[in-house]
């Protein structure tokens, strides 16, 4: 067509074209064939180029040295967004002519029916292509390549974690072709792979210039629990969770946000420098040094509860500066208690400096010292013979641990729990927690220690019981134990006594059991042990006894006053001595002779 436009025809005749003739000498049908023959020779299916002649927002006029040009629209070159007049581009000849006698044109199928080539050579030659984001999907996005969808993974958008895949839907990107499937027509494109080189050489150079105490400028890449991924400009450096502040950090995130800028400096990194270790608290002064130099032993502080632990709490009473208050030094009290008893993390509190060691940054606190030690005036609070309410705070197998206030504490022993009965262990009596009255019996004030009395309050009932229960004496009593040894015995005003097994026979040969009640005999008080041991078997012995000795009274008033040798050879019979034995031996020979 131009070489038509361009090349005058020989021989036409003018004269002839003014009076109205256009075709001249020459007939038509040459005219024809001669356009004809300047046309390009196309067929339908063909991939040719052509020149983009026009562009729109819409569309696009493509000529192809034919008789007519063609439109394709533009979101068949969505990938291409530079595109312009002029730019050659390959064509999918789909109909010379339809019926309103359009040429139709398809740049997305030519670029289809060349797209495995090209895409072969590209992996080939590592030919940096162009691309256009068309969605998301599972894993990555959806990538048209020369009409082909390839896959972008979201590890290969770019060096730095991906937040929001959305953000790339749309846009037209450069990659690189990574890995083709020819079995299942499957293409892995790399965005990332592109500024890796890049990034590469910049890292080299930096790490090359890398020094300790280096202060660089970097962005918050990525945070975790344990600290912050620094980029430096293509190299990564880690700032460790103690590194960020000098006070307590429960995690980083507390202290940066992602995407921040911020300075740091280089504390370490391994022969390689593949692992920087880096530091940001270092960057300002240690806050011991800024603490105020009048400080000392004694003065009072304010602060607030960081750290609990069963042995105590730390209390920073400036940011960076903590002292530990031992559960020691929380109360006055003796207990062994943990420290969660009194404090909680987060309280703001006030406390004693005991020690401040400024050389080795150690500060120890009390919050006891707050209050007045209650052992500097025990003698006068609680003098011996004074009575309070205590609260049992312990047992041991020999007595009651009780608490009068915080910081005093005193042992009642189990022989001081009640005048009458018979206690095994403090259980029995009491519980922990609950209140009881006690007395002052004795002060321990170097050991911090009251000896206590519970019996005391009452008056001493054994005085009265010896009035009672004299020796010979018989009451009525229950077996209420039996042991190895023998049994006890409930008697009258909630004494108990003692009977061994040789007392507990009954007349008729048994021996009594638990829960039988029967009359016994006092044969031993003691009030000092508080004892008393009884009998059973003795009540008819002594009955037996009383009677045969009767009987025989009764017989020697009634035999006959001649027999007065009788009794008296029962005498030695009563009595009888060594020397008796001899004079009876020596009768006896005489009476055999």
């Amino acid at each position: 067509m131009n070489e038509l436009k361009n090349s005058p025809v020989e021989d036409f005749d003018w004269e002839a074209y003014e009076n109205g003739d256009s075709t001249g000498a020459h007939s038509r049908e040459e005219l024809t064939h001669a356009y004809e023959e300047s046309l390009n020779s196309i067929k339908d299916k063909e991939v040719i180029e052509g020149t983009i002649i026009a562009l729109n927002k819409r569309e696009a006029v493509v000529n192809i040295d034919y008789k007519s040009d063609g439109i394709i629209p533009m979101s068949e070159f969505r990938y291409n967004p530079d595109i312009k007049v002029g730019d050659k581009v390959e064509v999918f000849i789909e109909n010379q002519e339809d019926r309103k006698g359009q040429l139709i044109l398809s740049h997305k199928k030519a670029r289809a029916s060349r797209s495995w080539e090209r895409v072969n050579a590209a992996l080939e030659n590592n030919e940096i292509i162009k691309g256009y984001i068309k969605c998301r999907t599972k894993g990555g996005m959806i990538v048209d390549v020369f009409g082909i969808e390839a896959f972008l993974p979201g590890s290969q958008i770019d060096v730095k974690p991906i937040r929001d895949y959305d953000v790339f839907v749309g846009k037209t990107m450069e990659f690189r072709v990574v890995k083709i499937n020819e079995e299942f027509k499957n293409v892995v494109v790399s965005h990332k792979a592109l500024i890796e080189a890049e990034l590469e050489a910049q890292k080299r150079e930096i790490i090359s210039k890398l020094e300790k105490g280096q202060v660089l400028e970097g962005t918050v890449k990525n945070i975790t629990s344990y600290g912050v991924f620094i980029d430096l400009g293509g190299v990564d450096g880690l700032i460790h969770i103690t590194d960020l502040s000098w006070g307590r950090v429960k995690h980083p995130s507390e202290v940066v946000e992602l995407d921040q800028k911020l300075n740091v400096v280089i504390l370490d990194f391994d022969n390689d420098k593949k692992r920087i270790a880096l530091g940001l608290k270092q960057l300002h002064p240690h806050p011991w040094d800024a603490l105020d130099p009048e400080l000392k032993v004694g003065d009072k502080v304010n602060g607030k509860v960081v750290v609990m632990a069963d042995y105590g709490a730390f209390l920073e009473v400036a940011p960076g500066v903590e002292g530990l208050i031992h559960v020691s030094e929380m109360s006055w009290s003796q207990h062994l208690r943990s420290a969660q008893d009194f404090l909680k993390e987060g309280d703001e509190i006030e406390a004693v400096i005991l020690t401040l060691d400024r050389a080795e940054r150690k500060m120890s606190l009390g919050i006891k010292q707050l209050k007045a030690d209650p052992w500097e005036n025990i003698d006068t609070k609680y003098a011996i013979g004074s009575r309070h309410t205590a609260k049992v705070r312990n047992f041991t197998n020999f007595g009651v641990f009780v608490e009068i206030e915080e910081g005093v504490d005193g042992l009642i022993h189990i022989s001081d729990l009640s005048w009458t009965k018979k206690i095994k262990h403090p259980s029995e009596f009491t519980q922990i927690g609950a209140d009881i009255e006690v007395e002052v019996l004795q002060i321990d004030k170097d050991n911090r220690r009251l000896s206590l009395g519970h019996k005391q309050l009452e008056e001493n009932p054994w005085d009265v019981f010896e009035t009672i229960f004299t020796v010979g004496s018989v009451h009525e009593g229950t077996i209420i134990e039996m042991l190895d040894k023998g049994a006890v015995v409930a008697l009258p005003y909630g004494v108990e006594g003692f009977a061994t097994p040789k007392h507990l026979v009954k007349e008729d040969g048994t021996t009594a059991k638990v829960d039988e009640k029967l009359n016994f005999k006092v044969i031993e008080f003691n009030k000092e042990s508080k004892r008393i041991i009884l009998s059973h078997s003795r009540i008819f012995e002594d009955e037996t006894r009383a009677e045969k000795t009767a009987e025989r009274k009764a017989k020697r008033q009634a035999a006959p006053k001649k027999e007065v040798e009788a009794p008296a050879a029962t005498t030695p019979l009563e009595k009888t001595t060594l020397g008796d034995l001899e004079a009876l031996a020596a009768l006896k020979e005489k009476l055999s002779k």
